[in-house]
């Protein structure tokens, strides 16, 4: 991937690969032992998130066009960023993500009919962040960095607090998410401060998806994101994103470090091949010719063709998985049908711990308001409309 330099001359980045577009697999002398540690059941769990995630995320896409869910973020073509990252933690490893982990989600234990709740407008959140180690989704961009800051900082005071490395938190870490978009966010700038300041166990995880919406990565960045952490004092690397096992074993490897104190980056090279949410639409800012250039690297295909080619895996265990994911497609659609829409009054109950008078007195506009429908779902004559 390309750069330009101060100069305005281009400069060559190389990201960290180990799994070639076709399927080929190099050695590195930092990284590959990661990978010899993985078992064959754990190669295959790789492959079974990525694609069950994706089976899923088609079926959220078509229950959005048919008017079931208020909204869908896609997270087509970027399963082996979060799958690669996401397993090489430890399941205590508290997850502060954007609105598209949906891989991450899955992995974490949390079921679709959870994940989908809040598209569906049917509760703020279908789980609680303790249960599974990782926080609800954030929709405000860049503001998890700093609940992630936090939390990493509440981890080191609970180890100070027991007097010997072995306090409650030791050794585990904190992963922030956040978009190429996201990064040039004030909450991002000020919360890489504060965890360089006080050397918190943060590891930052930038999924470079080339598009924040419809503004390039190149409008974001002049310069690799991955630099960006060395203002700050801190190192950064580079990883192809659509390479599940580099995606593992750079996290691994950066992770270990950040166990012994001090933030790290990683900076995922990877694409969004569908939409940046069901309401965009990206043909209008990018190339067919580029979606398609991407499409030959998708990270499923190249995955599927290496554990093939290894003997890790066959046709008959590729059906299985196909089948799993069909059924939980299927079973998020009759979940779907049996949510209950959350009521507007409910909303309002949770913008303050205690009573508000103001939260009150919108309440009971809103309840005047809507007992001015009439039944057909049509306002009553010289009732509703806005405040």
């Amino acid at each position: 991937m390309a750069h330009p330099d101060a100069t305005g001359e281009e400069h060559a980045v190389q990201p960290i690969q180990l799994l070639a577009p076709d399927g080929t697999l190099a050695e590195h002398e930092v990284y590959s032992p990661y990978i010899s540690q993985l078992g064959e059941q754990d190669l295959r769990d790789l492959y079974r998130l990525m694609a069950t995630e994706r089976r899923m995320d088609a079926e959220a896409t078509s229950l959005q066009r048919q008017g079931q869910l208020a909204l869908w973020v896609p997270a087509l073509g970027q399963e082996a960023a979060q799958a690669g990252t996401v397993s090489a933690l430890r399941s205590t490893d508290m997850i502060f993500p954007t609105y598209r982990e949906h891989v991450m989600a899955l992995h974490r234990g949390i079921r679709p009919d959870e994940l989908i709740q809040l598209f569906r407008a049917t509760a703020h959140s279908g789980w609680n962040p303790h249960d599974h180690a990782m926080n609800t989704y954030m929709v405000v961009l860049g503001a998890q960095t700093l609940h992630a800051v936090g939390w990493a900082m509440g981890i080191q005071r609970d180890v100070a607090a027991g007097g010997t490395d072995q306090g409650p938190g030791a050794d585990e870490l904190v992963l922030a998410c956040l978009g190429d978009g996201a990064s040039s966010q004030g909450d991002v700038h000020e919360s890489m401060v504060f965890a360089s300041s006080y050397e918190l166990p943060v590891l930052y995880f930038i999924q470079n998806n080339h598009w924040a919406i419809s503004v390039p990565a190149s409008t974001q960045s002049r310069g690799p994101l991955a630099d960006r952490a060395a203002g700050y004092g801190f190192e950064g690397v580079q990883v192809d994103g659509n390479d599940v096992l580099a995606s593992y074993a750079v996290a691994a490897h950066l992770g270990g470090q950040v166990r012994q104190g001090g933030p790290k980056l990683i900076e995922s090279i990877t694409y969004r091949m569908g939409a940046h949410t069901t309401a965009d639409d990206p043909s209008k800012y990018r190339s067919s010719e580029e979606v398609e250039s991407w499409k030959a690297k998708d990270p499923i295909e190249r995955y599927r063709r290496w554990l093939q080619a290894a003997g890790h895996a066959d046709e008959t265990y590729f059906s299985e998985v196909d089948q799993e994911a069909a059924d939980v497609a299927a079973d998020l659609r009759r979940a779907v049908q049996e949510l209950e829409p959350l009521p507007l009054e409910e909303a309002m109950d949770a913008v303050y711990a205690e009573p508000h008078r103001q939260v009150e007195t919108d309440k009971s506009w809103l309840k005047e308001y809507e007992a001015g429908f009439a039944e057909d779902g049509a306002p009553a004559r010289g009732e509703g409309g806005a405040r």
